[in-house]
């Protein structure tokens, strides 16, 4: 079967855990000898039009999309920049062309789209005019919100903004039309749409991202000394660093706070680590210095202020059988179990965590001779599972097709 997959964004070219999945799901589909290729944006100073990439086993197309900035760079820009940008990306159809130029060329039996935004959100109109079966597997709230976050505590919006919110849903509604099935990882990101009256007459279903398939043993005890906190993700304000930080200087106690991930808090970081020795800056971390981080952690905190979907971080931890305290914010609670595979705190809430680090502290021995149970909690979950589960859908989507 000849599988097509459209992202806005594809290694080497990431920002977070939307394209670890995709990564995941072309893995596991050339693991099961499907004929796999990818479309997917490119910076600015390559202008090729559109270029193949030759030197991967799943055959890469990359485009440059005509707009302002490539997406990865939206930080560089002034917020009226970025509106003009949302504008562009949401309205208008420039790069259809070079998506309906593979389309032509690959001829695919199923496509399958993930995160637009920066690409083009029309795009995936194309692939229903061509009438090919279509998936497309949401990742956050970027056809709610343009930004794709809600921030706890700021739910509502003052009636200047209310209008503006209302046209940009409006016109997200009529750009992603109607795939033949809507793939949510949580039921949470599910209902948040269903709320904003999106895909009223397209099926949806929820099934939970794929965790890593990690060549790490799940934990079995834990190494002597203090307790080691590991944070891997972006370094923004949203993820809740700061928050973090704040609470771990409130420990009473000796611990270790080490802190893996790029993004616009660096200089903050940095000065934090300078004048906290427990605390250490580990810049960015591949998945195999990821693994060895696990192996040594005792617990990962996923403290965000924004709603989350289906946290990447939070299935790599449990895999390695590592425990989880996360903020209980959007899709989080649907994988985090209270008292059996980490702790849940309230949102923004430094005292909360604070507390939840001390219960961790006085359990680290009982939690680190957990990890198989810890580990069993997100089993279901597995690559393997889930793209047997994706087969599934494809095969049945394509019927429905004919």
């Amino acid at each position: 079967m000849n599988i097509g997959i459209i992202s806005n964004l594809y290694p080497p070219y990431q920002r977070g855990g939307a394209e670890y999945v995709v990564v995941r799901t072309v893995e596991s589909l050339l693991d099961r000898e499907q004929d796999v290729f990818v479309v997917t944006g490119k910076p600015f100073k390559q202008r090729d039009p559109l270029d193949r990439d030759r030197n991967s086993v799943e055959r890469v197309y990359r485009f440059s999309p005509r707009n302002l900035y490539f997406t990865l760079n939206d930080y560089r820009f002034p917020w009226f920049l970025r509106l003009i940008w949302h504008v562009v990306d949401t309205v208008f159809s420039f790069d259809n062309v070079n998506v309906e130029k593979v389309l032509f060329r690959e001829k695919p039996d199923v496509v399958l789209t993930h995160n637009m935004k920066g690409l083009g959100l029309r795009i995936p109109r194309v692939v229903q005019c061509m009438d090919i079966p279509h998936i497309h597997i949401m990742h956050d709230l970027q056809l709610i919100y343009p930004s794709g976050l809600l921030i706890w505590g700021k739910e509502q919006f003052s009636w200047m903004f209310k209008p503006a919110y209302s046209a940009y849903r409006f016109f997200t509604r009529r750009a992603i039309g109607r795939p033949d099935l809507v793939v949510f990882p949580s039921k949470f990101l599910m209902d948040k749409y269903k709320e904003f009256r999106f895909f009223k007459d397209t099926k949806t279903i929820v099934m939970p991202n794929p965790a890593p398939a990690f060549d790490i043993k799940a934990k079995e005890g834990r190494l002597d000394g203090p307790l080691r906190i590991l944070f891997v993700g972006q370094l923004e304000r949203h993820k809740g660093i700061k928050l973090l930080i704040s609470a771990f200087k409130k420990l009473e106690f000796k611990a270790l706070l080490n802190i893996a991930g790029e993004g616009t808090e660096r200089k903050y970081l940095v000065t934090q680590a300078k004048a906290n020795k427990p605390i250490s800056d580990l810049g960015y971390v591949s998945v195999e210095q990821l693994i060895d981080c696990l192996k040594s952690t005792d617990v990962i905190v996923v403290p965000s202020l924004c709603y989350e979907n289906s946290p990447t971080v939070i299935y790599e931890a449990l895999t390695a059988g590592v425990p989880v305290i996360a903020a209980d914010i959007g899709g989080v609670g649907e994988l985090v179990q209270d008292g059996v595979n980490g702790y849940l705190f309230k949102p923004g809430d430094v005292d909360d965590l604070a507390d939840k680090l001390r219960l961790m502290n006085d359990q680290k021995e009982e939690f680190g001779h957990k990890g198989l149970q810890i580990k069993a909690t997100i089993e279901d979950h597995s690559l393997d599972n889930y793209a047997d589960k994706l087969m599934k859908l494809i095969d049945k989507v394509q019927e429905e097709k004919k």
